[in-house]
């Protein structure tokens, strides 16, 4: 059994839930987030708690699309109340970062400037050698951050790259360090 999907969804003030010909809508004061359903699963909604169920529990793929729903419904209520954000860090000497209108422009090293469109309902705030990616959408704030960061992944000799803030990169030991060792 799921114990993900088994966990009631509470639908705080100002959020709005509908369920209509295979699709979820939630709207709430950051805006509207739409989802297609599966048809294996159920969605209910009684005196403003949401329950998810399938049709057979025993199925091993039907389980696994409860606990999907469940938490991509819950996801979806903290978007439109709450969203999401993700920093990266451009670290190196003369890499930077600015805001174009609806482009991102890094410099990272590269003999050419790399454009990056911001897509529709993300937000990108750049300040110093932080990049603020902000929206409704967990699943497009996640997928923009790691297609930034793929521009110029962090490389472990001098740690240079663009990373996300709270990550670790495994710094390794140059070529001097190996030979006096």
């Amino acid at each position: 059994m799921s114990r993900i999907g088994r966990k009631p969804i509470t639908i705080p003030e100002g959020v709005k839930v509908a369920i209509s010909d295979g699709h979820i809508v939630v709207s709430g004061s950051k805006g509207e987030l739409k989802q297609v359903t599966n048809p294996a699963v159920n969605i209910e909604i009684k005196d403003n708690v949401i329950g998810v169920t399938v049709n057979t529990p025993e199925d091993k793929r039907e389980r696994a699309l409860w606990g999907l729903y469940g938490s991509l419904i819950a996801n979806m209520i903290t978007g439109v109340t709450e969203g999401y954000e993700k920093q990266l860090e451009v670290r190196g000497v003369g890499f930077k970062s600015k805001v174009d209108g609806k482009k991102l422009v890094l410099d990272v090293g590269y003999s050419h400037q790399v454009n990056y469109e911001i897509p529709e309902g993300i937000e990108i705030k750049a300040e110093k050698n932080i990049l603020t990616i902000t929206g409704i959408d967990k699943q497009l704030v996640g997928f923009v951050a790691s297609r930034i960061r793929s521009v110029r992944k962090p490389e472990p000799y001098k740690g240079k790259g663009i990373r996300y803030v709270d990550e670790q990169v495994q710094m390794k030991a140059g070529k001097a360090a190996k030979a006096a060792g």
